[in-house]
């Protein structure tokens, strides 16, 4: 390998020395250097060569380059200062004043060179393509509201923000969707399937702390009082300022790239701070901005006609699992592990909802709660999904700033980088899920929960992320969250939801007690206490154990309260732990919960852009919009079209008809009349992957919508092949060795 200061030299030696000017000021000052460089500075001169000895990050290249930018501003800053001098001066001759400016182009040159290579380099981090992601989704859009898939709600009254119907083809779609999550998760896992009310009491929503804590911090322009999301605001302002701005320093786009690394982890009075050191305004109005507070999120209501049961809309179904975990336990025959799953609506008032179907006011979510023993969260059926293959985010990739990398699901489980099997086997379960849906793989990644946004009592928590033109956006979560839920609502409610372990014989256990003193932790921490409690209840044996050595050693010990996200003193007159052995007949317990809860319209949305394509129309005068929909969710199974209006030819259209309809297969009849290219071209745009032309009374032609191919079947045939290929019994490529091609150009677009 070469020695860094032999490639310093030769590259210094190829480009050039710098050029000096000695010019006088005035007849009395001494002789005064003007420096520039006809070629690239020195200091280029060694970023290139370590660049070509140490390749470096992309992260590392935008430092280099927004450093190297900052020199030569200031390079021809001093170099103009220069210019002008000599102009000034009168003593420089004219080679003299054309040198200097010959070379402070020369400058303005390689500081353009430069800002290339940074807007390359912003591009390729996802600044880029802004521009053309804003294209590609106002296409997608344009089309799904053309054709109806969804469009916003009350248009005629001018829409409400965040909320959308579901037109024709959306409703299919989105049933398609929610029938197979139910086969792969309900049927497959033989989980019980329950329905509870969107319409809850707050005592519920109190106990599981959705009334206390489900809030965003929000700011109002202080002169017409709209509002908006704070951390939305500082997000915006810090990704359009490193894209936008290439005179920013390597420190400052540091800077800026770490408050988006801990956005989520910002309190109020921070997020404030940032919002007016930066000087965030309203974006409609350029108003002044209030300080961030926090509004929660729930739709409040009451329920009955005197309006003192208050209540809320739920913002997520899981608690209508969770109050009747002890029904569902019985119904179970008093068995662990057993889930229990639901589909249904929830509302959140989001402040500013934007990003279409990805951010809205009511959705529907699909939720599992899969109950488990904590001592045991094996599953049987994790070698299924232990060779998976596919991209993993584990939090210690993202605190080094490193990419996501394919992992085997079986190795991260063994390396205790996913918490458990169970937890394992849901995530294996959900990427054969997303990408049977035809989500693309190399577009999907399970990301880990960093330790800033794991609460206290959760074990492990995983997102599958989908990457859209919108960025990657959460679609599903997937989440240990210990026993955290069943406590809280036994707690409040009175009722044990608890599960038994009947023993054979009496066992003497030696079993931990943590007694929280509520009188003393409530002098000290008053509004806090709650909190306080809850974390010390939720401790482990082997903290629990830490926590009693340095009590009794020490008096008190610092302790952190992740919800309230600092550490606290904790005396010894604020908590009892002790171990006391006791002889029981059954184990008694509470069950740990593994929760996968699924955002269906988040899914949908990012499904529509990864099946979205555009293809040039026969003539080449016009590009076709296309959904490449697997048979699996198509809104639309096939369409049926007679290839001229003749009665004949419409007769054998109805027959089939007849016959996919009484198969369950859905279709479209078309006997408009229209030029069959036109007819293709209308179907594909709503994601048909089949279209049985009628060409013959006793055979017909069917075309599959990617490949354009088409096959000649006899018409007491269609109903049965369209069935076996739609419902996954074979593929296209199975039917085509069966059946002869039919290249005729007569139905070709």
């Amino acid at each position: 390998m070469h020695h860094p200061r032999l490639i310093l030299r030769n590259i210094y030696k190829t480009l050039g020395s710098p050029i000096v000017h000695y010019s006088s000021q005035s007849p009395s000052s001494s002789l005064k250097p003007y420096c520039f460089f006809s070629k690239p500075s020195i200091s280029l001169c060694r970023t290139l060569a370590t660049n070509l000895l140490h390749p470096p990050s992309m992260d590392h290249k935008e430092t280099s380059l927004r450093q190297l930018l900052a020199e030569k501003q200031a390079a021809i800053d001093v170099q103009a200062d220069s210019v002008r001098d000599l102009k000034a001066s009168g003593a420089a001759d004219k080679s003299a004043i054309d040198a200097a400016v010959e070379a402070l182009k020369g400058l303005k040159m390689e500081k353009s060179s430069i800002e290339e290579q940074l807007q390359a380099i912003v591009r390729s981090n996802g600044g880029d393509s802004s521009a053309s992601r804003e294209v590609f989704r106002q296409s997608v859009i344009n089309t799904l509201e053309r054709k109806l898939f969804y469009v916003p709600s009350f248009k005629i009254y001018g829409g409400v923000a965040g909320l959308y119907d579901y037109g024709p083809p959306g409703c299919a779609v989105k049933q398609n969707v929610l029938a197979f999550w139910r086969q792969h998760f309900v049927l497959n896992e033989n989980m019980l399937e329950v329905d509870c009310p969107c319409v809850t009491p707050e005592v519920v929503l109190k106990a599981s702390g959705h009334v206390d804590k489900f809030t965003d911090l929000m700011v109002k322009d202080e002169k017409t009082g709209t509002c908006y999301r704070a951390d939305h605001l500082l997000k915006d302002f810090c990704k359009e300022t490193l894209e936008k701005d290439l005179s920013l320093s390597a420190e400052k786009a540091a800077e800026l790239k770490h408050i988006l690394a801990v956005l989520d982890d910002l309190s109020s009075e921070e997020l404030g701070a940032k919002i007016k050191e930066y000087g965030i305004t309203a974006p409609d109005t350029k108003n002044p901005l209030s300080d961030p507070y926090p509004f929660n999120l729930m739709f409040q209501t009451s329920i009955g006609p005197s309006g003192l049961m208050p209540g809320f809309m739920r913002p997520e179904t899981a608690q209508g699992i969770f109050v009747n975990f002890k029904d569902l336990y019985y119904y179970n025959g008093n068995k662990l592990p057993f889930a229990a799953a639901q589909i249904g609506q929830a509302f959140r008032n989001e402040i500013s909802p934007r990003q279409g179907l990805l951010r809205v006011r009511e959705f529907t979510l699909a939720e599992i709660e899969h109950f488990v023993d904590p001592q045991d969260k094996s599953h049987r059926k994790f070698r299924d999904v232990a060779s998976l293959e596919f991209l993993m985010f584990p939090r210690e990739l993202q605190v080094s700033g490193k990419s996501a990398q394919k992992m085997a699901l079986g190795e991260a489980v063994s390396k205790g980088i996913v918490n458990n099997e169970t937890l394992g086997y849901f995530i294996g379960r959900v990427y054969i899920f997303l990408t049977s849906l035809g989500i693309d793989k190399e577009r999907l990644r399970f990301r880990q929960h960093l330790a800033n946004e794991m609460a206290h009592y959760a074990a492990d928590c995983w997102d599958a992320e989908i990457e859209c033109s919108f960025g990657w956006i959460e679609c599903v979560g997937i989440a240990d969250r210990s026993a955290y839920d069943l406590r809280a609502h036994t707690d409040k409610s009175g009722v044990a939801l608890v599960a038994h372990e009947k023993y054979a014989e009496p066992r003497e256990v030696e079993k931990l007690v943590i007694t929280p003193v509520k009188k003393e932790l409530g002098l000290a921490f008053k509004g806090n206490q709650k909190m306080v409690v809850e974390a010390l209840e939720a401790m482990d044996e082997k903290e629990a154990m830490e926590m009693k050595a340095n009590l009794e050693s020490k008096g008190e010990v610092e302790f952190n309260v992740c919800t309230l996200g600092k550490n606290v003193t904790i005396t010894n007159k604020m908590v009892a732990i002790k171990k006391e052995k006791k002889k029981e007949h059954q184990r008694v317990f509470t069950p740990s919960v593994i929760e996968p809860s699924f955002g269906i319209g988040r899914i949908i949305y990012c499904l529509y852009e990864h099946s979205f394509y555009t293809r040039p129309s026969k003539g080449g005068d016009e590009q076709l919009n296309v959904f490449r929909f697997p048979p699996l969710v198509a809104p639309i199974k096939c369409t049926v079209f007679p290839l001229v209006q003749n009665q004949q030819y419409e007769e054998v259209a109805e027959q089939i008809a007849k016959s996919l309809t009484l198969s369950g297969i859905s279709h479209k009849i078309d006997t408009t009349g229209t030029s069959i290219g036109k007819r293709y071209a209308r179907t594909d745009e709503l994601g048909v992957p089949f279209a049985i032309t009628v060409d013959k009374t006793t055979s017909v032609t069917i075309r599959e919508r990617d490949s354009k191919q088409q096959i000649r079947v006899n018409v007491d045939e269609v109903s049965s092949v369209i069935k076996e290929v739609t419902e996954g019994q074979s593929t296209w490529a199975d039917v085509q060795w069966r059946f002869p091609t039919h290249s005729s150009t007569s139905t070709d677009e």
